[in-house]
């Protein structure tokens, strides 16, 4: 028996561009009650990133493809194939890597290999929507002389930020500080730049603010007004806004805001023409309003959510989508005097006559620090399995 572990070191999501880098151990553990432990033999391993498309069949008409037929590879062959048993289209894959060939175990003794690959930057990013997937793994294969492959799968999260393919890092490094008693690779050194790179362009195109201010009405005439100061987030931020209804002519009753992103198929890839796109709401705020000049809310991106982002086959864009109640008749005419003794109360009316409507506010949702999202990954930065 050995056992296979696979880690990755830095946590499971990356930026499109960085460097993946994963520690494979094969081990042949040394059991206590084993009284004939033996030498165990491997023939190769190698490794290989793949993307895996999948596309529901309700939503999604894709073109018939030669990736699309079944795989009738049988178990016993030699043949490395990183996606067999995977459902749906491998639309992206990095070149394999052999890990070893011929590898000898004695009992107790591990040997670990490091295996490291550029992420394609023009790939897409992870996702699972509601019409498609896009599933990004790290595929570890070995083999036993005579025996089936076996296959270990690490899944992992990719974010693509728009505008890192076209930066050219400069050649002359000879001014910035090193220290010649450090060995760096330069893959690896390019890389901490690519992630350094990445962060001031998200500080920059989100830190920017500006007073935006919308007047909310209907047709009946003003209710108030929505004040935002950035429409640029980054995930894990939180979207903040205001509400003035202090100058309405009409009184709200009652808003809601949710924060959704919307998922829509490419026109050329709809199963029916003009079929409705798909919504999610990630984060809700709720209040009643009457007889308040102000009010506020807050609503977190969550870190695990997917940026905005396009392909040939889909799309998805964020909104915050409002809906307001308003009373058809005026504030005043809200409450009416519960009796006539010298202690006056006043109590809400028990029908009121009111309306309703709804907009929607796009905003632009980019990726984070993928350290920081690695905090509340799915994935585990640590996969085994025992062949």
């Amino acid at each position: 028996m050995i056992e296979v572990l696979a880690k990755l070191g830095r946590g499971p999501v990356f930026l499109a561009g960085e460097v993946l880098e994963c520690v494979i151990t094969f081990t042949n553990p040394l059991s206590a009650s084993s009284t004939s432990a033996s030498s165990e033999m491997l023939a190769w391993a190698s490794a290989q990133i793949h993307c895996q498309f999948h596309a529901s069949e309700n939503r999604v008409a894709l073109p018939p493809s030669d990736g699309s037929k079944h795989d009738v590879q049988a178990e016993n062959e030699t043949v490395f194939v990183p996606n067999r048993g995977e459902r749906g289209q491998c639309i992206l894959s990095t070149p394999p890597k052999i890990l070893f060939c011929d590898l000898r175990l004695d009992p107790g003794e591990s040997k670990s290999y490091s295996y490291c690959e550029t992420l394609p930057i023009d790939g897409p990013p992870s996702f699972r929507g509601q019409s498609v997937k896009y599933v990004y793994k790290l595929t570890i294969g070995c083999q036993r002389v005579n025996s089936p492959i076996k296959l270990l799968r690490v899944p992992f999260r990719v974010l693509v930020l728009h505008g890192l393919k076209d930066y050219q890092f400069p050649q002359d490094e000879a001014v910035a500080p090193s220290n010649p008693f450090l060995e760096a690779e330069e893959g690896l050194k390019k890389d901490s730049r690519l992630a350094d790179l990445a962060t001031e362009l998200l500080m920059v195109a989100t830190s920017r603010r500006s007073l935006h201010l919308y007047n909310i009405s209907n047709t009946r005439g003003k209710v108030g007004t929505f004040c935002i100061f950035k429409t640029v987030y980054k995930i894990g931020e939180d979207v903040i806004g205001t509400f003035s209804f202090s100058e309405g002519d009409i009184p709200c009753l009652q808003f809601s805001v949710s924060l959704q992103t919307e998922e829509s198929i490419q026109e050329e890839f709809q199963r029916r023409r003009g079929q409705p796109v798909s919504f999610s709401t990630h984060a809700r705020h709720q209040e009643a309003c009457l007889h308040t000049a102000q009010s506020s809310f807050s609503l977190p991106i969550p870190l695990s959510s997917t940026p905005g982002f396009t392909t040939n086959i889909v799309s998805l864009k964020w909104r915050l989508h409002f809906e307001f109640v308003t009373s058809g008749e005026s504030a005043g005419n809200c409450l009416v005097r519960g009796s006539q003794s010298e202690a006056i109360t006043w109590t809400g009316v028990e029908q009121m006559e009111v309306d309703t409507f709804s907009w929607d506010l796009p905003i632009k949702v980019l990726p984070t620090n993928p350290i920081l999202a690695s905090y509340v990954s799915q994935f585990s930065s640590t996969n085994s399995i025992t062949i």
